[in-house]
C-alpha cells in the first residue's frame, strides 16, 4: 500500500499547461459523460502516471470489494454494526433491503394521496422541521426544483433560534399548514423544541387538533407515537440509512409532496443511474472514483486543506451547505477502521458560494492568494428562468472564463497585476437541472464521499464527533455543573446568572 502511495507522490507536479501538451488525449481521458452530466477533470494535476498510481491505491484498499459490500447490504458501518443502505432507497441494494424500502415508499405515497384528497383538510403550507440531514436534503431539493412547480408553500426550519421559526410561519395560515417533524431518533433537542413551538402556534391559531396535522419521519416510530403522532401518520425509515444520506427515504416526504410523486421517483431514478455507473464503470472512467482521486491528490500530495464549490446556477445555491455536511461529517475523521491514526489528511474543508457573486468576493484569493485551493464549478446548459437568455450566456461565460484564468494565469512586470496561474479546477456541467440530473448529481457526491473514505481506510457512516458538544449542552440544560473551563463558566454566568 505504501508503494502505491509513493508512486502517486512520484507522479510529479507538472504544470497544467505542460500536462495538456504532453497528453494529447488528456481531455477525452479525464472527461466523463454520465446521466446528462459532463464531469471534466482535465484542468487538475492528475497525470497519466498519477492516475495509474491511484488505480493501484484503490486496488490495494479493495475499493471494488468495499463498494460491492455496501451495495449488497454487508455491515460497512463497522463502528455501529450496521449496513449503509441509502442506495437501496433508490433500488440499488440487496433484494431484501430494496423490497423493504419499496414497502415504506408505498406507505409514503398512500399518505401523500390522502393529503392531496384533503383527508387532513385543506393544505396549502408545509412546515418541515428537522436538522442536519433531516433538513438539508429536502431544503436543497425543493429550493432547486420547486421554484416554478411547487404545489405547496414549503418552509424548512432547522435552527433552534426562534427567529428561524418565526420567519418560516410568518405567511402561513395555521388552519392550512401541515407540520412535518423529521428526526431519525425523534429525540433531537433542537428539532423537538421547534416542533413543540410549532404545535403551540397551531393551537394558538385556533387549530382544535394540532396533533392531527402532524406527519412524523423517523427511524424510531415508537418514539413518534409516544410524542402524540397518530401511527398512521408516522413514516418510518431504516436505521441503516444515515441522516445525511436520507433524502431518498421518508425524509424526502416534503419533496414528494411539494413537487409531486413523479418528480420524487425521477429524482431517485437519476440517483440509481449514477449508482450503477459507480458500481460498474471501469475505474479510469468512473466519475465518483476519479473525483476521489483528485480530492486525495490535492489533500495528500499538495497539502490543500480546503475545496471550493461554486454553483453557477441560482437554483443550486444551497449545494455548498449540503456538501459541507455530506463530506465533512462523513470523512472528517482522524482514525482508520481499526482505530489506528489515518496518518494523512482526510476530508477537506468544503466551502463555496454562488456564481458571479463569489467572483466579486473571494476569487481574489483564488487567483492571487497564497493558498492553493482546488475549485469546483457546477453549471447547467439550460437556464432556469424566463429572463433574456443573455443572462444565462453571461453566467456560463463567466464560469468557463474563471476556470481558464485559474489555469492560464497572466504574467506582468507589475507584481500586483501578476497571476501565477496553474491553479486547478473541475467543471461539472449539467445538460439541464431536473429531477433526474439532480438525483444523479447528489448520488455522484455521495459515492465520491464513499470512494474517498475507502482510499483513506475510514468509516464514512458514523458521526461521533457531533455528540460531545450535544452532551455538554444537555448537561447544562439539566442544571448539572460539569467541570467546565473558566471561560465557559463565565459565559454561563453572564447569560444565565449562574455560577459555572
Amino acid at each position: 500500500m505504501s508503494e502505491a502511495w509513493a508512486a502517486v507522490e512520484r507522479s510529479g507536479t507538472a504544470p497544467l499547461a505542460e500536462l495538456f501538451q504532453a497528453e494529447p488525449d488528456r481531455l477525452d481521458r479525464l472527461t466523463v459523460e454520465e446521466s446528462g452530466i459532463r464531469f471534466d477533470f482535465s484542468k487538475t494535476h492528475l497525470s497519466t502516471d498519477g492516475l495509474a498510481a491511484f488505480v493501484r491505491v484503490a486496488e490495494g484498499m479493495d475499493l471494488a470489494g468495499r463498494r460491492e459490500a455496501m451495495f449488497t447490504g454487508a455491515i460497512v458501518n463497522t463502528t455501529e454494526g450496521r449496513a449503509a443502505e441509502h442506495s437501496a432507497e433508490r433500488g440499488q441494494g440487496s433484494p431484501e433491503s430494496v423490497a423493504r424500502a419499496n414497502v415504506l415508499h408505498s406507505r409514503m405515497r398512500a399518505l401523500i394521496d390522502a393529503i392531496e384528497a384533503e383527508a387532513f383538510g385543506p393544505v396549502r403550507h408545509i412546515l418541515h422541521i428537522g436538522i442536519g440531514g433531516s433538513a438539508l436534503g429536502p431544503d436543497f431539493v425543493i429550493d432547486a426544483l420547486g421554484r416554478d412547480s411547487a404545489r405547496y408553500d414549503c418552509a424548512v426550519v432547522s435552527n433552534v433560534d426562534g427567529a428561524a421559526l418565526e420567519e418560516a410561519i410568518a405567511g402561513f395560515d395555521p388552519h392550512s399548514t401541515l407540520l412535518v417533524i423529521a428526526s431519525k431518533t425523534f429525540t433531537t433537542l433542537e428539532t423537538m423544541l421547534n416542533a413543540r413551538s410549532a404545535i403551540a402556534w397551531l393551537s394558538e391559531g385556533g387549530v382544535a387538533d394540532p396533533y392531527g396535522r402532524i406527519v412524523a419521519l423517523t427511524a424510531n416510530p415508537e418514539k413518534a407515537v409516544e410524542f402524540g403522532v397518530d401511527e398512521t401518520r408516522v413514516l418510518p425509515f431504516s436505521d441503516t440509512v444515515g441522516g445525511r444520506y436520507s433524502l431518498w427515504s421518508s425524509i424526502g416526504f416534503p419533496i414528494a409532496l411539494a413537487l409531486g410523486w413523479e418528480a420524487f421517483e425521477t429524482l431517485r431514478e437519476g440517483a440509481a443511474a449514477m449508482d450503477r455507473h459507480f458500481r460498474y464503470a471501469p475505474t479510469e472512467r468512473n466519475a465518483p472514483v476519479l473525483a476521489a482521486f483528485v480530492d486525495r491528490y490535492y489533500a495528500n500530495i499538495r497539502g490543500c486543506q480546503t475545496r471550493a464549490v461554486f454553483a453557477y446556477d441560482e437554483r443550486l445555491r444551497l449545494l455548498p451547505a449540503y456538501l459541507q455536511q455530506l463530506e465533512m461529517e462523513s470523512n472528517g475523521k482522524s482514525v482508520r477502521l481499526d482505530g489506528s491514526p489515518v496518518g494523512r489528511a482526510a476530508a477537506a474543508v468544503v466551502w463555496g458560494g454562488v456564481g458571479t457573486d463569489a467572483q466579486h468576493a473571494v476569487f481574489q484569493l483564488l487567483h492571487q492568494g497564497t493558498h492553493l485551493v482546488p475549485v469546483e464549478f457546477v453549471a447547467t446548459l439550460e437556464s432556469g428562468h424566463h429572463q433574456s437568455e443573455e443572462h444565462h450566456r453571461q453566467l456560463l461565460i463567466n464560469c468557463f472564463a474563471q476556470g481558464a484564468a485559474l489555469m492560464a494565469g497572466k504574467a506582468s512586470d507589475d507584481p500586483h497585476r501578476s497571476y501565477p496561474g496553474d491553479r486547478p479546477s473541475t467543471t461539472i456541467l449539467l445538460d439541464r437541472l431536473d429531477p433526474a440530473t439532480l438525483g444523479a448529481l447528489l448520488a455522484f457526491y455521495e459515492q465520491r464521499t464513499f470512494a474517498n473514505a475507502v482510499l483513506l481506510g475510514i468509516n464514512p457512516f458514523d458521526q461521533f464527533g457531533v455528540e460531545l458538544g450535544k452532551e455538554m449542552a444537555s448537561s447544562i440544560d439539566a442544571g448539572e455543573a460539569p467541570d467546565f473551563d473558566p471561560s465557559t463558566r463565565a459565559l454561563m454566568e453572564r447569560a444565565f446568572g449562574e455560577e459555572g
